[in-house]
């Protein structure tokens, strides 16, 4: 084994003595930023550093000059944990300054605990377990959604969207049930081109895997679909074979590593305990002198890096061909339109809204449906399905129109999740985050609990994706509690960055889709009726312009208004209702659609339409109060539901809740009984 002392000969070491020296020099990365930072995963990182090591020098398609290249190879790192092995290998691509490692897991560095989505070269935000993984399926199912797309009636514009997802999952990844939701559903759609290499190092926080998982994931993975492979995680020679193998193959690929922890440590491999924590300095002294390192901190030789950037010139070709093509396309193809919005993301549509008649009744999930069938029309970058209930989402006409995604059909535009809600957020946050799409999912309001955390993620990492949440209140009926949302309206506007729509009426329903495809940071709910709900007055120019405000007068009376009720959903059209049993009362009635939009707005807007004083605020939506008094204030009343639903009919439910409007006309005249 050749040591830095020998760097002088170094032209003339083998590839492999090369190679292994490198992998060393980025084990003492790690080894000396978790230590500086007293914080941090080095075993793993080091477990894995062999394979993701010959994968970026010697695989990865990517451009040295440019992180955001449409058509490069993802690299997920879905066990977030190991950061420090990503950031080392960025440093060697160049993407990542020294001087950011030394900062590792400090504030305002570039070098965050578990790799953020903003960093140049990182895909997507990782770190709790399985998620990772989950998106590196929805990256690998957007680049073949948009190969298929863009290669239609023009063989030449498919050289633009041709690559790979490579994922590195944990033991931990395989042990998070959306992992595996998402690995059916990729062996189901024969994504042929995610690889994911299986760090199995045998090791977690708590001790060995075996302590609570004895699953044959060979076997596992075979019977969801996936071409298996076994090797030794440390033969370089193995890894080589079986990356070229997986690239062949006609079905999404899982390279099982059996691995060591903390592989190069002079006394600590396989222990549990470097998973976690820093290595003690002495161990890291006694394992660099092992691995032929320096004792010097954060030694990088440039031969090292010279070695690791060989091909990089050629990279540079790939990428500056693919732009040529990319250029050629914009102006020569029939899909020169589509190609230039999907690859700049600027993806726009005429946005033709079905008319809705004034008076009639409609659920908003079916005016959620229309809407949707007539944007889809000229936006074929919309995409997406439901999680088994595409009669009751209303996105069953899409799936009719536009046929299934599937392994012989890749320009299918429904994708058909199955009972796999989890799933189906994350892979939708990884298709967004692929770029060229603007995917949407839909379930029950009361299923969102299964989603939280790709809900959660998907504001982390401002992606652009649309959730339909229908059967939004107690209004569900018959199928009883366990399907009727109460706390989750206000559970889904506890999370910051993330907007929350509950339209009143179908007009305001498609005014929420439009704000959800043009807030291209912002991940976006849409809460819809099971039942019927009036369709107000007013054009649907006016309620854009309105809605677009996140909160608006609806009715107004002259002069100062006395009472203001606050509503949203289904519970405007009952306070227009209530207002009207409120004899000689001056009564505003304001639809609040979106909260988060509305909070955005200027001060003077904002007190226009909820003044500070001079009148009783009241709140009416079915679901607990929680957060209303922020505009009602301490003095106000929030009519709500505060406890679990009943199965009964949905009618029967509101005279039993008090939601009718003579109920709630008597609630508010003795409210106001007791304050004078």
């Amino acid at each position: 084994m050749h040591t830095y002392k020998e760097l002088d000969s170094f032209e003339y070491w083998s590839i492999t003595d090369k190679d292994q020296f490198s992998i060393a020099v980025i084990k003492g990365l790690i080894m000396d930023a978790v230590r500086k930072a007293n914080s941090g995963h080095p075993g793993g990182a080091m477990s894995s550093a062999d394979f993701i090591y010959l994968l970026f020098k010697d695989y990865l398609i990517f451009d040295p000059k440019d992180p955001n290249w449409f058509d490069r190879d993802r690299f997920i790192l879905s066990g977030g944990h190991m950061s420090m092995l990503q950031y080392s290998i960025l440093h060697l691509v160049g993407w990542m300054k020294l001087s950011e490692i030394k900062k590792f897991r400090q504030l305002g560095s570039h070098t965050p605990g578990h790799p953020e989505v903003e960093i140049p070269g990182v895909e997507c935000t990782t770190g709790p377990l399985g998620q990772g993984f989950a998106m590196g399926v929805g990256m690998a199912l957007a680049e073949a959604y948009l190969s298929n797309l863009i290669s239609i009636n023009d063989k030449e514009s498919k050289k633009l969207i041709d690559h790979y997802t490579y994922v590195l999952a944990t033991d931990g990844d395989l042990q998070e049930p959306v992992a595996l939701g998402a690995a059916a559903i990729a062996g189901h759609l024969g994504l042929n081109k995610l690889v994911v290499y299986y760090d199995a190092n045998d090791a977690q926080i708590s001790g060995k895997v075996s302590r609570s998982d004895s699953v044959n994931y060979a076997v596992l993975f075979d019977g969801l679909g996936w071409n298996v492979q076994e090797i030794d995680g440390h033969d370089h020679s193995a890894m080589h074979f079986a990356i070229e193998t997986a690239k062949v193959m006609d079905k999404p690929s899982i390279i099982i590593g059996k691995t060591v922890m903390a592989k190069g440590a002079a006394t600590m491999e396989t222990d549990h305990n470097t998973h976690g924590a820093p290595l003690p300095q002495e161990e890291i002294d006694r394992t660099k002198e092992k691995l032929g390192l320096p004792a010097k901190k954060f030694y990088v030789p440039t031969e090292v890096i010279d070695h690791f950037t060989q091909r990089f010139s050629d990279l540079t070709l790939e990428a500056k061909h693919w732009k040529e093509i990319y250029k050629k396309a914009t102006k020569e193809t029939e899909l020169k339109h589509i190609i230039a919005s999907t690859i700049s993301g600027k993806i726009i549509s005429e946005f033709d809204t079905p008319t809705f008649k004034s008076g009639d009744m409609l659920a908003t999930r079916k005016a959620f449906g229309a809407v949707l069938d007539s944007i889809a029309v000229n936006m074929p970058q919309l995409i997406g399905g439901s999680a088994d209930l595409e009669p009751s989402n209303y996105t069953g006409n899409f799936a009719k129109t536009y046929g299934d995604f599937q392994k012989n059909n890749k320009s299918g535009r429904n994708i058909p999740f199955g009972v796999r809600e989890f799933p189906m957020a994350a892979i939708m946050n990884g298709m967004a985050l692929h770029g060229g799409l603007i995917p949407f999912g839909g379930t029950f309001l009361v299923f969102s609990d299964y989603e939280r955390p790709a809900l959660r993620l998907a504001a982390i990492q401002k992606v652009r994706v649309i959730h339909e949440f229908t059967h939004d209140s107690f209004y569900v009926g018959e199928d009883g509690p366990t399907h009727q949302p109460i706390e989750h309206i206000m559970s889904l506007r506890a999370i910051p960055d993330f907007n929350v729509y509950r339209p009143a009426d179908a007009k305001e329903t498609a005014s929420c889709i439009r704000l959800a495809i043009e807030n291209e940071n912002t991940p976006s709910a849409l809460l819809l009726t099971r039942q019927g709900v009036p369709i107000l007055s007013g054009s649907q120019k006016q309620v854009d312009a309105n809605v677009s405000k996140g909160a608006y007068t609806l009715i107004d009376t002259k002069g100062s208004p006395e009472i203001i009720i606050l509503a949203t959903g289904s519970e405007v059209s009952l306070a227009i209702d209530v207002a009207k049993k409120l004899d000689g009362k001056k009564v505003r009635i304001v639809s609040m659609p979106c909260w988060e939009t509305f909070d955005k707005q200027a001060d003077d807007y904002k007190k226009e339409v909820i003044p500070d004083r001079g009148s009783l605020k009241i709140s009416i939506e079915a679901g607990i109060t929680n957060g209303w008094e922020k505009y009602i204030g301490i003095n106000g009343l929030a009519i709500g539901l505060n406890h679990f639903g009943s199965s009964a009919p949905a009618g029967d439910l509101a005279h039993e809740f008090g939601f009718t409007a003579d109920q709630i006309a008597d609630k508010i005249e003795k409210f106001l009984g007791k304050l004078l």
